[in-house]
């Protein structure tokens, strides 16, 4: 049984954390502003997201330092999940938040009433949207790159919130439009519904991760084209099995070879093909046992739920 694995050092990705509370801390001061200037609910519920924003970046804070934490005696293959911890924890407030607006624009719906200083409201929720959106893009980038479940939710989540301020935005100027004062709660309404089901995207999303989901197919194909190299007539593979947590991933297999070769022969097989995936597939830990080819036993103990790698 060999094992193998990266030593690339851990990139320090608390500074995006840090990023996402300030500037949700900045963005939320800004719509408060543009709501208490127009009165509309419509920005209320968008400022009320913001709030999720701040908390959810705290908690992202605390996940980034928790999972960047190395293996250790009580924790073997590290803190990787507790980013897909902080993921759930975001998606529940997201749920929460909404359910908020909702009630609110519910209110609203049955108690119209005028809007004021608009043009000034837009102006202000306008500037927010645009800050938003580029922190978002920020996380996202650093998220997809380093391979952070948490950075990549928080992302999505700015970024949502930035389309529900377009929406307000548009909301608010069809009531100027329109003189029909529900609108405004109207809007609120849908920016509820869709944030409910951001909220339900981003649990359903960290939930597998928590549930040891298999590496994505395009990682799995690229395994595979390594094993292809190697295979030969002495030289087959089975019992494939993946899973990641957070940025880090794990990969096991079996190496079944000749029952004639040194253990000095099927180690230097399995050095380079452990090497070989973890070239293709950074920060990954790879596991190979290797077992004699012509032993009937070595056929019969693939796990159940293995990829079939050909």
């Amino acid at each position: 049984m060999t094992s193998a694995q990266t030593t690339n050092p851990q990139i320090n990705l608390a500074k995006f954390a840090w990023m996402s509370i300030i500037v949700s801390v900045i963005v939320f001061g800004i719509k408060m502003a543009a709501w208490w200037t127009t009165g509309s609910v419509g920005l209320l519920s968008d400022a009320l997201e913001s709030t999720v924003n701040i908390v959810a970046a705290v908690v992202a804070l605390f996940a980034l330092r928790t999972a960047m934490k190395p293996a250790d005696a009580e924790h073997h293959f590290g803190r990787g999940k507790a980013e897909y911890f902080s993921a759930s924890i975001e998606g529940f407030m997201i749920l929460l938040a909404a359910l908020i607006i909702v009630f609110t624009a519910i209110e609203r719906i049955m108690a119209p009433r005028a809007l004021e200083q608009i043009g000034w409201g837009l102006t202000i929720s306008t500037v927010a949207a645009v800050i938003n959106g580029g922190t978002a893009l920020i996380l996202l980038r650093a998220g997809k790159l380093h391979r952070s479940p948490v950075l990549v939710a928080d992302g999505k989540h700015l970024l949502t919130d930035v389309w529900t301020s377009v929406g307000v935005i548009v909301g608010v100027g069809l009531v100027v439009v329109t003189g029909w004062n529900r609108l405004d709660g109207v809007v609120a309404l849908a920016v509820g519904l869709n944030i409910i089901v951001t909220g339900v995207n981003l649990l359903r999303t960290s939930t597998a991760g928590l549930m040891d989901k298999a590496l994505s197919d395009e990682d799995h194909t690229k395994i595979v084209e390594v094993l292809t190299k190697y295979e030969s007539d002495t030289v087959k593979f089975h019992a494939l099995q993946t899973r990641e947590a957070g940025r880090q991933r794990f990969v096991s297999m079996h190496v079944l070879v000749p029952g004639a070769w040194t253990i000095q022969k099927g180690h230097d097989l399995s050095e380079e093909l452990e090497a070989d995936i973890i070239r293709d597939l950074p920060n990954t830990i790879v596991t190979t046992h290797v077992e004699p080819l012509e032993d009937e036993r070595s056929w019969a103990d693939e796990p159940e739920g293995q990829h079939r790698w050909k």
